[in-house]
């Protein structure tokens, strides 16, 4: 596959898991977004354990499940109508502005850790 945009893979991945037939019945905004979590504590899984992956074992276990949440997160964006490439760059532009991101604020006592 040659490298695509974001919105461009965001269309690729819906359109292969309505394929698959993920999409034949109205799915749960919900649920939806406890399977991207599940992802995320996969991936903190294989991260603790420094895992390789079940499937394609040549990466990481953390490598992969981040990219199934990337995967769900995706999928789910273009099934609701979402602009995920035009909020992540909105998002990265306004994070260079934010008081509590600059270093020299998170290095205070009581500064953002995390």
């Amino acid at each position: 596959m040659s490298k695509l945009s974001i919105s461009e893979l965001q269309k690729v991945i819906h359109q292969q898991n309505i394929d698959a037939g993920w999409w034949d019945k109205p799915r749960e905004k919900g649920t939806l977004l406890c399977l991207i979590h599940s992802e995320i504590s996969e991936a903190m899984e294989g991260e603790r354990k420094n895992l390789r992956d079940d499937h394609l074992s040549h990466r990481m276990m953390v490598e992969v499940e981040l990219a199934d949440a990337v995967i769900r997160i995706l999928d789910y964006a273009e099934a609701f109508n979402y602009d995920i490439e035009s909020a992540l760059i909105e998002k990265l532009e306004y994070n260079k502005q934010r008081a509590d991101h600059k270093k020299e604020n998170r290095d205070k006592s009581d500064g953002k850790k995390f």
